[in-house]
């Protein structure tokens, strides 16, 4: 019987909040425990593809057929458009500049709020993969429900700044809503990112989500670390450009924990 993977999405209304980084490292992670995981870009940025390949041949792939947006707009399986990785194990589904569009473009379509979910199903049926790790752009709108809908749940990254818990009052609303769609959804955890351990701020942080109902917060925390800008800029994941990097043992520390609580 095929293996079904656990789907997880991305998601905070709050840009910087470190979703991208934090998928990109998760599913190398996994890949390192010898997971197979499809990590899906589904942000206009592009940035969880230039996670893993140069910015030549990002353009190439944003701008030909074989990404999400075309995936989405054509009514195709994303099948066709995984990409591999250099990594074993990772593979990747692209994004396109014009993901900017999609909300337009789902405006008329009918059952819009599971265009990805159908676009996955053909993916999750085979059973390859044993994650699937979706990157959101940093909004609330009818992508993101789709990525919802087709996802079983969810991680929200929170910057440990002063203004890092801004709107999430506006997510958890959004997740509740969800929830009327996919009626399995659930919030995996808040994962606290950027996390400077001297600053008070981050200690009003975390006091603030773990005394919040019904949040589970990730034990592990990620703290700001230059090596992982070093390694963006060679479109690479931390723990592959620099292996004892604190960063990269944190997101070690998190696949870990992610595979226990999806088990």
């Amino acid at each position: 019987m095929p293996n079904k993977p656990s789907i997880i999405a991305f998601a905070n209304n709050k840009g910087g909040s470190g979703k991208t980084t934090a998928v990109a490292n998760l599913a190398y992670s996994l890949s390192e425990m010898g997971k197979k995981v499809l990590a899906v870009d589904a942000d206009m940025q592009m940035n969880l593809t230039l996670s893993f390949f140069d910015e030549e041949k990002v353009m190439e792939l944003a701008s030909g057929k074989n990404n999400i947006y075309y995936g989405i707009t054509e009514a195709k399986s994303l099948t066709d458009c995984i990409v591999k990785t250099k990594y074993k194990g990772l593979d990747v589904v692209p994004s396109s500049s014009l993901m900017s569009m999609m909300e337009y473009n789902l405006y008329s379509v009918k059952n819009r709020e599971r265009c990805l979910k159908d676009a996955l199903s053909e993916i999750v049926s085979k059973g390859v993969y044993d994650y699937i790790l979706i990157d959101s752009p940093p909004t609330l709108g009818s992508w993101v429900l789709n990525i919802l809908v087709a996802s079983d749940s969810v991680v929200m990254p929170v910057e440990a700044s002063p203004w890092g818990l801004f709107g999430v009052a506006n997510m958890f609303d959004f997740l509740e809503d969800a929830g009327k769609y996919n009626k399995d959804l659930k919030l995996l955890g808040i994962l606290i990112t950027k996390v400077n351990t001297r600053k008070n701020y981050y200690k009003q942080t975390v006091f603030n989500l773990q005394n919040t109902p019904d949040v589970r917060v990730f034990d592990t925390i990620i703290r700001i670390d230059s090596e992982v800008e070093w390694a963006q800029d060679n479109s690479m994941p931390v723990r592959a450009y620099k292996k004892t990097a604190r960063s990269g043992l944190e997101y070690m520390e998190l696949a870990k924990e992610v595979d226990r609580l999806c088990r």
